[in-house]
This record gives structure tokens, sequence and C-alpha cells, in this order.
């Protein structure tokens, strides 16, 4: 209970502090793919799924699939720069408001990830809400390894404590972690 009132404030305190980047970062994102904000299905507490918004950092038309099967140049310039600086996550505060996710949980996957939903299912992952960080993002730890990802979300879920809660929200706004991992072209030049 105590951390849904954290997560209401947060987000709320973000929301509001952040309101002059986020109507920038939405400006900036319309001219660089006439669609900044991008929607996607997701898993979400008790098998559910939800609809997560984040900034667009992929161009318009891009196959829905889990970012580390993504190739680079899905990303648009303006991409990688929010993708690195975590700034594409910030429409997730409305997600948490929404009571979808918390600041703190497993990240939502995809609904057709079948190992890993299999894998969390096993460790009872989905009895919890998804989160926009966590113990698997700030140690770099990303989808693509589907055992290791539901270990590390078991192993934070089981000792979540509101001081837990606190050192991951603090780790990830001081830069821990680098999201999940995006398959480089070998013909592209820039990566």
């Amino acid at each position: 209970m105590i951390i849904r009132i954290f997560d209401i404030f947060f987000s709320v305190i973000g929301l509001v502090i952040l309101l002059p980047l986020i109507l920038f970062i939405f400006f900036i994102c319309f001219f660089d793919t006439k669609s900044p904000i991008f929607k996607q299905k997701r898993m979400g507490k008790n098998l559910k799924s939800f609809t997560l918004y984040k900034f667009r950092t992929m161009y318009v038309g891009v196959e829905s699939v889990a970012t580390h099967l993504s190739s680079s140049n899905s990303v648009t310039p303006l991409g990688k720069f929010l993708r690195k600086s975590k700034i594409d996550e910030i429409p997730q505060l409305l997600n948490v408001l929404l009571g979808d996710m918390s600041l703190v949980g497993p990240r939502p996957n995809l609904l057709n990830q079948e190992i890993l939903i299999f894998e969390r299912s096993k460790r009872g992952i989905y009895d919890y809400k998804p989160g926009i960080s966590g113990l698997s993002q700030i140690k770099n730890i990303d989808m693509s390894d589907p055992i290791m990802i539901s270990e590390t979300d078991y192993l934070m879920l089981s000792n979540l404590n509101f001081l837990l809660y606190l050192k991951i929200i603090f780790l990830t706004l001081i830069g821990n972690g680098y999201g999940d991992k995006i398959i480089k072209n070998k013909f592209d030049e820039n990566n």
C-alpha cells in the first residue's frame, strides 16, 4: 500500500516538474516521426494486457518486436538520444498514475514473448505490477535472456520493500542501466 502511495506521489510530481520537458520532447518528436507517442500492448499484473506509453524512438511502421530483436537502423537519430538518456520512458509515469505499472517492478514484456511469459509465470512474476525500472534494468539484464531476467525479477520481488524501492529509483535516476540492447546493423557505420 505504501508503495502505491509513493507511486502516485512520485508520478504526479514527476509529470508536473517534467511538463516543460515533456512538451518540448513531444514537439521535437513530432518533427522527427510525425507520431511522437508510441503505444504498445504489454503484459501486466495477472497476465492482463495494458497500453504502455513512451516517446517514439523508432520510425513509424517498424515491426513490433522486442527491442533486442530490433535493428539499429530502426531507431531515429533523436531516438538514439532519447533511449540513451531514458527520456523516452517519461510518458510511463502516466501508466504508473493509472495503476497499470509501478515505478519499480519487472519490465513489462510484449504479449508474444512466449518463453519469457513461461519463465515469469513459473516464478509468480505476474502477481505484481510491472515497473518502469527494476533490478534487471540497473544491472543491464535485458529480455534477450528470459531465464536470467526472470530470476532477477524474482529476486527483486522476493526482497522488495520500501527501502529497496527507493534504492532502485535512486540508482535509475543517477544513470544505472542502459535499457535493452538493439541489434547493430553491420552496414550502419555510425554504430
